[in-house]
Order: structure tokens, then sequence, then C-alpha cells
């Protein structure tokens, strides 16, 4: 379980990847989804359920974060 857990906030440390807004909306769905659907595999709310709410708080917090500028 520790394993997911790292997973899932590895993920979340990613969920902003992109240089436009939406960009990262699109790209924090997508990762959140997958860590949804891999924790929810995992409890007993099921696949899709966990797919659905990670893919939407994936997106909402990639849309509301601002690219990094370290060049």
């Amino acid at each position: 379980m520790l394993k997911f857990i790292a997973l899932s906030a590895m993920a979340l440390g990613l969920a902003a990847c992109g240089d436009t807004w939406g960009q990262r909306a699109v790209t924090g769905g997508g990762i959140g989804a997958g860590t949804g659907a891999v924790i929810g595999a995992l409890t007993p709310i099921g696949v899709l359920p966990g797919a659905l709410v990670g893919g939407a708080v994936g997106a909402g917090v990639g849309a509301a974060t601002t690219p990094s500028r370290r060049y």
C-alpha cells in the first residue's frame, strides 16, 4: 500500500505538466484518472468511480496551476 501512496504523490506532483492552461488540465486529468483507477482497484469503491474522481481532481489541479519557468 505504501508503494501506491508514493506513486500517487509523484503523480500529483506531475499533474501540471504543460505550457498552456489546456495542456495542464488535460495532462492533470489523465494522470489523475490513472492514479484514481489504481487506487479504486485497491479499495472497495471500484475502478470507474476512482478514475472519474481522480480525473476530475487532476484536471482541476492542473488547470489551477501555473507553469514553472526554471531555465
